[in-house]
């Protein structure tokens, strides 16, 4: 193991993404609302570096308010083949919308219109209106690029925990963590399985 945990999480996710059969970028984004109650969800982390990890969605979203209340937040990579988890926590800011509009121009036409047609995570009456939504956004666009929504864009979790899980038979794991120290550096340690 890596003294750098980003170092770590570089070579397991090089790895994941050799040997999983799907999205080994998924990760499991967990948050707390204003009143402590946890939600958690599947995104795509779709970028990283020692800055940090970065995902996007609709600021209108439960996971954007909760955020805005509450910037911790826990991520969570699990690759089953592979018995490995990675467990990061720190706190969130937004993106600057530059990064938010260069990463939105690389999404699928579908998917920039689908960004303008959800109002994500409110009630929706029925998938008929939703098609109906994205078929109005189709022609609202049609023969132009599709622009970034204001109310999309995306955040950067700045990690200051970290804990690399690796599974062994009987349930003998391996855990090892980093902590940022007041210094900026990182202090390793075990846990038991």
């Amino acid at each position: 193991m890596s003294e750098d945990p980003f170092r770590q999480f570089g070579a397991w996710f090089e790895e994941a993404g050799r040997t999983e059969p799907n999205d080994p970028n998924a990760m499991t984004v967990a948050t707390v609302s204003e009143g402590g109650r946890p939600a958690a969800r599947i995104l795509l982390l779709k970028s990283w570096d020692e800055r940090g990890y970065v995902f996007y969605g609709n600021l209108g979203s439960r996971k954007a308010q909760e955020m805005a209340a509450n910037p911790n937040v826990a991520l969570l990579f699990h690759w089953k083949s592979l018995q490995r988890q990675i467990r990061i926590e720190g706190q969130v800011a937004p993106v600057d919308s530059t990064q938010a509009d260069e990463y939105f121009a690389t999404r699928p036409r579908i998917s920039q219109l689908g960004a303008w047609a959800s109002e994500q995570s409110r009630p929706l009456a029925s998938r008929a209106m939703f098609e109906e939504r994205l078929r109005e956004m189709e022609a609202r666009f049609a023969g132009k690029a599709v622009p970034r929504p204001d109310f999309w864009s995306g955040w950067r979790l700045k990690p200051d925990y970290f804990e690399f899980w690796q599974g062994i038979d009987f349930r003998l794991h391996d855990r090892l963590t980093y902590k940022l120290t007041s210094q900026g550096g990182w202090e390793t340690g075990r846990l038991y399985p």
